[in-house]
């Protein structure tokens, strides 16, 4: 406890340091981390001086992290302002899934915009490849937590009592239902509707059922004209509300197949030359991007796409490995 308590206080002098002391903003999710960040804020600097600020993405925004983020903000008495950002969110992932460029461009660049000239505090750390190739202070962004991973961000949660409510999706990281579409968001009321329905539904059926989950998505994969759904839930649950989650899912008029994954799975992927010839970007996205989100062993197919609009990769098709 003394450590934790230390730690803190040399966080809270950093960021009456790095601010000197003016107003600032926090890119704020309800997350853990920026969650965190902004109770440092407040603690280091008074109420008065931070704004948090909410980039909320309309129906790709999971219902509990809404809820997060206005309980939150209740709970600590952040000055929370929240803007709208799904339009912007759909124009980058026109062209393939693009988390990266999204955080960049929709999430963090919309909050320096609306910052108008304040510092913005961010929630990277070690745990993310923000946080592992960033820098801690860089172009109007800083990041408290920059040193930091995982488990001391919970440390700090835990000493200032903070409440955080889990949306189910990951035990590890949580996002926007839209990096669960494998595909270029082309079609908006197909593609973006199959995304945002089924990974909501999944985890409404996981919480009337009193079922805890680790891991819980559905992958939105196919060509543009088919939408599949990969069905990931850890630990693997029973027959019986396997079979209910599948039932509900069949509710989504924009799925037209449904598979529940229990086995490895081998995904045929096309990629852009760029992605292509890059073996490390190619590492990266199957171990780091894709495997953490699947229940079962992934293994990947890849192919050159001949599509000059697909300005990443698409997922178009998937074998089951008996």
């Amino acid at each position: 406890m003394y450590q934790i308590k230390e730690n803190t206080k040399i966080l809270l002098e950093e960021i009456r340091e790095v601010s000197r002391e003016e107003k600032v903003v926090v890119a704020f999710s309800g997350g853990l981390d920026s969650t965190v960040v902004s109770a440092l804020a407040v603690r280091a600097l008074g109420k008065e001086k931070v704004e948090v600020i909410n980039i909320n993405f309309g129906e790709y925004t999971y219902n509990k992290g809404i809820k997060n983020v206005q309980n939150i903000s209740k709970d600590l008495d952040l000055k929370l302002r929240i803007v709208l950002g799904k339009e912007e969110q759909e124009k980058l992932l026109k062209k393939g899934p693009a988390c990266n460029k999204c955080t960049r461009i929709a999430k963090l660049g919309r909050v320096k915009r609306e910052a108008k000239g304040r510092l913005v505090l961010t929630g990277s750390n070690q745990s993310d490849t923000w946080g592992k190739k960033g820098i801690k202070i860089c172009d109007g962004f800083y990041a408290p937590l920059f040193e930091k991973d995982k488990e001391e961000i919970r440390e700090i949660a835990n000493f200032f009592n903070l409440k955080i409510l889990k949306i189910g999706e990951s035990k590890f990281r949580e996002g926007c239902k839209l990096k669960h579409l494998l595909k270029p968001l082309a079609a908006t009321n197909y593609h973006g509707k199959a995304v945002a329905e089924a990974n909501e539904i999944i985890l409404d059926v996981l919480e009337r059922e009193g079922y805890t989950a680790k891991l819980a998505n559905v992958k939105i994969i196919g060509p543009l004209n088919k939408n599949i759904g990969l069905v990931n839930i850890l630990p693997f649950p029973g027959e019986s509300l396997k079979r209910r989650v599948i039932e509900e899912l069949k509710k989504v008029k924009t799925l037209e197949e449904i598979v529940f994954l229990d086995k490895p799975i081998k995904l045929i992927v096309k990629a852009n030359k760029g992605q292509f010839n890059n073996q490390h970007s190619r590492y990266w996205l199957e171990k780091g991007r894709l495997q953490p989100d699947f229940s079962v062993p992934v293994e990947i197919d890849w192919l050159l796409t001949t599509n000059k609009n697909l300005a990443t990769f698409q997922v178009i098709d998937y074998e089951i490995i008996e």
